[in-house]
């Protein structure tokens, strides 16, 4: 028996290209991933607590950069400013976790690979 024209083995002529352009667009998914990378250490993201009172600023892959604590918040004593300080580093992970989260999926969407 012979294969039937453009067969081959099992893989034909519009699965290459599909594939093709799977490949593609995973090259450019893995372009974009590194400017996405780039752009998430430039960015600074704010978490605060006690209404501002401690500011914790992260880059956008959690980095940490630099806190801002208020006289107002150190003049709560060592026991308060600990739990305004933690609860701002959660905020800004938060934050920080979403940003990522959805720049990740703008970079992904549309992206198919056929067979996978």
């Amino acid at each position: 028996m012979t294969a039937g024209k453009g067969q081959g083995f099992g893989f034909g002529l519009g699965k290459m290209r599909e594939l093709a352009d799977a490949f593609k667009k995973a090259q450019q998914v893995q372009e974009g991933a590194k400017l996405l990378q780039e752009e998430l250490e430039r960015m600074e993201i704010q978490g605060e607590s006690g209404g501002g009172l401690v500011k914790v600023i992260v880059s956008g892959n959690q980095e940490p950069k630099r806190v801002e604590i208020s006289p107002e918040a150190i003049a709560q004593g060592p026991e308060l400013l600990s739990d305004l300080v933690t609860a701002a580093m959660k905020d800004a992970y938060n934050q920080s976790t979403a940003t990522m989260r959805e720049r990740m999926e703008e970079l992904t969407s549309g992206l198919e690979l056929p067979g996978l």
